[in-house]
């Protein structure tokens, strides 16, 4: 009877859990949205108690600059903090927090290169990633409570499921996503950044920039949790045809950013 129970359910989650992604890619997202976000603000929290704050005004600006122009494109409220940490590292969570690291700041050119990697890591909120990577994960396991997850982040259960979210909150390590996400937010973070106009191809110089760096004894975090960088370029340069005419619109309409570093 227990197990007639839970194969009804779970036949109910998987008919009712069907979701679409930006890219109108189907996937499989049970999780509460309130849940997931709350762990994204619970992570986010975490880490700016254990990991220092920059203190560089002017990197900040610069940082808050390039973002508010992207969010602006999708809405809501969205908190942007500078880490002070010499890895080449970025990140979003749900719950609309992004985290940036000064390594990162310190190796781009211009706006449109960081434009490139913000714009990434929101695809991967804005494409439910997180839900979907947990829902996956824990699809058979449907006792795991993700309240007491979020009530007791540190507990190994705590960490299993902040893990899954894209961090683990305890040592602020990111943790990788598939090649399906990464090919899908980069996807929707360079049509992200054409439509506040910036310039798309630069996303092509920073992976140029980001490989370069990953041959001497600069630390690239981000790098080591992506897929390489000459795949990557590729996949970018196919996305290009779309995405120009996006930044040229963009700019015609007035969106001409001047984020200066």
């Amino acid at each position: 009877m227990k197990r007639r129970m839970i194969l009804v359910l779970l036949i109910v989650i998987f008919l009712t859990a069907c979701a679409t992604t930006p890219t109108g890619r189907s996937q499989l997202a049970f999780m509460p949205d309130s849940e997931v976000d709350a762990m994204g603000l619970q992570a986010f929290s975490d880490l700016k108690k254990e990991k220092t704050i920059s203190q560089n005004a002017q990197e900040d600006q610069f940082v808050r600059c390039i973002t508010n122009a992207i969010t602006r494109e999708v809405g809501g409220n969205w908190e942007v903090v500078v880490f002070k940490d010499n890895t080449l590292n970025a990140f979003a969570l749900p719950g609309n927090k992004i985290g940036v690291h000064t390594g990162l700041v310190e190796l781009v050119d211009n706006q449109d290169q960081l434009a490139a990697v913000i714009g990434h890591e929101i695809g991967h909120v804005l494409a439910k990633h997180s839900n979907e990577r947990m829902s996956q994960k824990l699809g058979a396991q449907i006792g795991i409570s993700l309240i007491a997850a979020v009530a007791a982040p540190r507990t190994p259960m705590g960490q299993n499921a902040l893990g899954l979210l894209g961090v683990g909150a305890q040592y602020g390590l990111i943790m990788p996503f598939s090649r399906l996400h990464e090919s899908e937010a980069d996807a929707i973070g360079i049509e992200l950044m054409a439509k506040a106009g910036f310039n798309p191809s630069e996303s092509i110089t920073l992976w140029q920039k980001m490989a370069q760096a990953s041959q001497g004894s600069q630390p690239v975090e981000f790098l080591s949790t992506h897929p390489s960088p000459e795949t990557r370029i590729d996949d970018l340069r196919g996305l290009l045809p779309k995405a120009m005419p996006l930044m040229q619109q963009a700019r015609a309409a007035g969106k001409n950013p001047n984020c200066v570093k």
